[in-house]
């Protein structure tokens, strides 16, 4: 019913039933592993109004399976892609999906773990994954314009302070608040407008 391709290697079906609608996988050396693909293989779909919760966990000798939460697939849906090189390993971070695949013994290689769960379920914890990345990315956005204002500040004088030299050129100071007040109205009406040409 289910495959996985990781980026660079052959195909995986065998995908193991661990209960009436769990399943998981082994990914082996998966620290060279950047990107995966989840799919329905065709043979089976899934029932009506239900859906696979991908979950991921990174190997971590010292500790039981941490379960994050990637996306899922569906019957309407029936693949995904999805970027694990960025995860931290499950002892860097707090996650509240500890112990949802069982608490398992500690693992050397990373897992997937397929929940088939009503869509109406999944569907809005994908929504919220998808808030999360938008908001910190609005954060992150915020910390670097502050930061740069900042920068810049540090380095203003008053014009009676000004040494004139002909090789520089000088921007008031007013003109990058009001850049930086632009951009942070911009960057909290769509997080996405920069990738606008």
């Amino acid at each position: 019913m289910l495959g996985i391709i990781v980026s660079g290697r052959l195909v995986q079906t065998d995908f193991q039933q661990i209960s009436e609608n769990q399943f998981l996988i082994n990914v082996a050396d998966a620290d060279n592993v950047n990107h995966i693909v989840i799919f329905l293989t065709g043979t089976i779909p899934f029932p009506d109004g239900m859906g696979g919760a991908v979950y991921f966990s990174w190997p971590d000798p010292n500790a039981p399976p941490n379960w994050q939460f990637l996306g899922y697939i569906s019957n309407v849906k029936p693949s995904a892609i999805f970027k694990i090189s960025n995860l931290k390993k499950n002892h860097e971070f707090e996650n509240s999906n500890l112990g949802i695949f069982g608490i398992g013994k500690i693992s050397h290689v990373a897992q997937i773990g397929i929940s088939v769960e009503p869509l109406s379920v999944i569907e809005p914890q994908a929504a919220n994954l998808v808030t999360e990345k938008a908001n910190e990315f609005l954060k992150f956005g915020q910390k670097m314009i502050m930061n740069f204002l900042n920068y810049i500040s540090s380095f203003s004088v008053t014009q009676a302070q000004m040494v004139p030299n002909p090789t520089e050129n000088f921007v008031p100071l007013s003109s990058v608040q009001g850049w930086y007040e632009t951009f942070e109205r911009r960057l909290q009406q769509n997080p996405n407008f920069w990738k606008q040409s």
